[in-house]
Order: structure tokens, then sequence, then C-alpha cells
């Protein structure tokens, strides 16, 4: 297994990729970055699912900005890096990324997507647009209550669903209320076509996956990656 920083060109121009390529590839993921950007925890993510056997890019999705990251204990300095990120550019920059992948060899069935936090919710967002083999969504806020102009709820496109989605959250999350959970997995069960499930984290907080963060939980995350790992496995057939 290797890993590299690559860059691949977007209509915006180019966009900085972490990847990890193990020594054979049978499948792909695409992992979001949170709102702190493509840091030591994404790229740990990517080399984690690389040793499981996925070719992994993350793409930096804050190249308009100039790029960068965030530390996690200042979110005044995530929103500079954020002007010019929308839903569009989302699509644009997983549409490089998958680009990349197919090139590769491995087509956009035998790839999943994987996010956390603001990526979280692009894999729904990527869900809803894309077809892609499968996708799942760590504690993805503003799914069903829109917090960004430029970055509407989604739940009222549930019907549009093309991608099977698992939505993993902690109830103890104070930025996406339990509530808003049940209301998007009332959402899916009722209209989505193809696969979800969402699960919930009692005592789990926003951010319980990363080790770097106060928030992590230990219990919820050994639940979680396993869980990530099967929902891939049976849809994209490593």
């Amino acid at each position: 297994m290797r890993t590299d920083t690559i860059t691949l060109q977007t209509p915006d121009g180019p966009m900085e990729c972490f990847e990890a390529i193990p020594d054979e590839a049978g499948a792909g993921v695409v992992v979001i970055q949170e709102a702190f950007g493509v840091n030591e925890h994404i790229s740990d993510v990517a080399t984690r699912f690389a040793n499981e056997g996925y070719r992994a890019i993350a793409p930096a999705l804050y190249h308009r900005a100039g790029g960068g990251t965030a530390p996690y204990d200042d979110f005044s300095k995530v929103m500079p890096l954020m002007q010019g990120v929308n839903d569009e550019t989302f699509l644009m920059d997983v549409d490089a990324a998958l680009a990349h992948l197919r090139d590769a060899g491995i087509p956009p069935e035998r790839t999943g997507i994987v996010g956390f936090c603001m990526g979280g919710r692009v894999t729904f967002l990527v869900a809803l647009r894309r077809k892609l083999g499968a996708a799942v969504g760590f504690y993805g806020g503003g799914i069903v209550t829109q917090r960004r102009p430029d970055m509407p709820s989604l739940i009222g496109d549930a019907t549009q669903l093309q991608t099977p989605w698992l939505g993993l959250f902690g109830d103890e999350d104070q930025s996406i209320p339990a509530e808003d959970v049940e209301k998007l997995r009332a959402a899916l069960e009722a209209d989505a076509k193809p696969d979800t499930e969402i699960v919930r984290y009692p005592g789990a907080q926003h951010g319980f996956f990363c080790d770097l963060r106060d928030s992590y939980d230990a219990d919820a995350a050994a639940d979680a990656w396993p869980r990530t790992l099967r929902w891939f496995r049976q849809y994209l057939r490593l």
C-alpha cells in the first residue's frame, strides 16, 4: 500500500487530493472531509480503507479559497476556507474524484463514498444525484434542517435517492437533533427506492468517530467502522 498527494483538474481549477492505494484494489472509496479539511484524521480514514483493499481518494474541497485545514478547536478559521463551496461545487469535485477512479479501472458501481460532518451531508447529496455502489454518512448536518443558503435541506428529495445510503448519528449531537434523524428515517422508509439504514448511538456526540476530537466515542466508533465496511462489501462486492 502506498499514499500520495495528487492534483486533479476541475472546472474551477486544480484540486489536491490525498490518495491511498492498496497493492490490489477491488473497489474504490471517495472520502469526504469534515468542515476542517483534509487533515490527519481524513488521511488516516483513507489509509484505513486502503488497508481493506479499497483505492481511497480524499478530495480537498477548499481549493477555491486557497486550500488548507482548520484546527478542531477554532471554528472561526473554517469559515474563510468555505468561501466558494456549495452543492454544485461539491458535485463538481466528487465527479473529478470519480473520474480519476474510473481512469484507474474502478467504475461507479464499484465505488463507494463516505463523509464526515459536512462530508456526511455531501454523501447524501451525492446519493441523490449520482448512482454509485454505496454511500455512508457520519453525522451529516443540514440534511433535514437547512444551515446555509447555498446548502439547502435535502430531505424533500428523498424520492430521488439513487445510491444505497447508511447514516450514522450520535444521540447527543447538539447540532443534529434526534428529531431530525427520525424525520430523515421516516422520509427514507416512505420514499427511497435503494436500500437505506440509519443508526443512532446513545450518548455519542458530533464527531464521535474522530479520535483527535474531545467528542471521540470509542464504543460508537468501534461499531461504526465494521458497519461501514459491511455496507460497502454488501453493495460493492469487494
